[in-house]
């Protein structure tokens, strides 16, 4: 890969925030990076259009790189894996005796004020014994979460996860989204690759996300995804987010098959993030054109997948989570062979979070 460090590609786009902080400054809309900048500009900001995506996927935009090579691949889920020596910094979340979640310390402080909803035994938060049901766990909390407001858990929606010690459990109450990544709760989602077989080939739709998200603007999607809210079940889930983000009707969308989860534990300050993705591929007519409904997506494009596979090891212009559930879909396709070296590591790495 030594040819990386003398290759420069022309970006040029309208800026993003592939990382968002309120503290990155601006940089121009229009840019010339070299392509070892591209590949390791993670939190900064990183402009790309579909012509960049494309010119980046071609086979030939690096005649050097070797596919089988599976360290790229390594890099992405270690990005989703971070901060493992920070555990000990995090305190246990404790309901009826069963671990629901984590919760840094320095946050932990800022709870301490709320005596009628939170206490602190040794080395853990728990919710304070009043609130005996969901429903009052539920309001106590989420008043907590208005009150602590958008400089401690920026994000807040209204929209609600269940908290629960592991996937089927009783559920202890429902959480603002926003505040999941705080409390360290088991986050679960769905995620759907949507594929087109042409002349024996297989493509992928890719999204790219709408600039307005509060998470990830700008960035490289599945045609498909989204979290998995409070009493909904996840083919239900699935047939839902289809119609929201692509426009796919029922009648094509019940044909999504579940082939499996991934997961991953990653600690970034006082966030937490323990989420389990259940993995879906549907294929598509190819005359289905994908249209967005809810205005989380900006376009839509369908690539080829060996070339998601190289904008996946070359780029960070995909949403981090999503290159593993893509990278998942390059085994299961056959498009990742035992035959190379890391194959088995690399496989395992993609269940690095508890899947429960």
């Amino acid at each position: 890969m030594a040819f990386v460090h003398s290759f420069t590609f022309p970006i040029t786009a309208k800026p993003f925030r592939a990382f968002p902080n309120p503290r990155t400054p601006s940089f121009p809309t229009r840019s010339t990076l070299p392509f070892h900048n591209l590949l390791t500009r993670r939190h900064s900001d990183v402009f790309f259009t579909w012509d960049d995506v494309v010119r980046i996927s071609q086979p030939e935009s690096l005649p050097d790189d070797d596919p089988s090579d599976l360290k790229c691949y390594s890099d992405k889920i270690k990005f989703c894996n971070r901060g493992h020596e920070m555990q000990s910094e995090f305190r246990s979340f404790v309901i009826e005796d069963q671990i629901v979640g984590y919760i840094h310390n320095g946050f932990a402080e800022n709870l301490r004020s709320y005596q009628d909803v939170f206490t602190f035994p040794p080395g853990q938060v728990t919710l304070h014994s009043s609130l005996s049901s969901p429903e009052d766990r539920t309001r106590a909390v989420g008043d907590v979460v208005k009150s602590l407001g958008e400089e401690l858990i920026p994000g807040i929606r209204n929209e609600f996860y269940p908290v629960t010690s592991a996937f089927g459990a009783p559920i202890y109450f429902s959480l603002e989204r926003a505040a999941a990544p705080y409390f360290g709760i088991k986050v679960y989602g769905v995620h759907m690759c949507g594929y087109v077989e042409k002349d024996g080939k297989e493509f992928l739709w890719i999204g790219k996300r709408s600039q307005q998200k509060q998470t990830y603007p700008g960035m490289l999607d599945h045609l498909v995804a989204g979290g998995l809210p409070h009493g909904v079940a996840c083919g239900d889930n699935v047939v839902k987010e289809c119609e929201e983000e692509a426009g796919i009707p029922s009648s094509i969308s019940k044909g999504a098959v579940p082939v499996g989860a991934v997961s991953y534990m990653d600690i970034d300050g006082y966030s937490y993030k323990r989420d389990v993705l259940f993995c879906y591929d549907l294929k598509l007519p190819e005359s289905f054109m994908p249209k967005n409904q809810d205005g989380e997506v900006e376009s839509f494009k369908l690539i080829p997948v060996t070339h998601v596979a190289n904008i996946i090891r070359r780029t960070p212009f995909f949403k981090p989570n999503c290159s593993l559930v893509i990278i998942d879909f390059l085994f299961r396709h056959g498009y990742i062979s035992p035959e190379c070296f890391g194959y088995l590591d690399l496989l395992q790495s993609l269940r690095s979070g508890s899947c429960s």
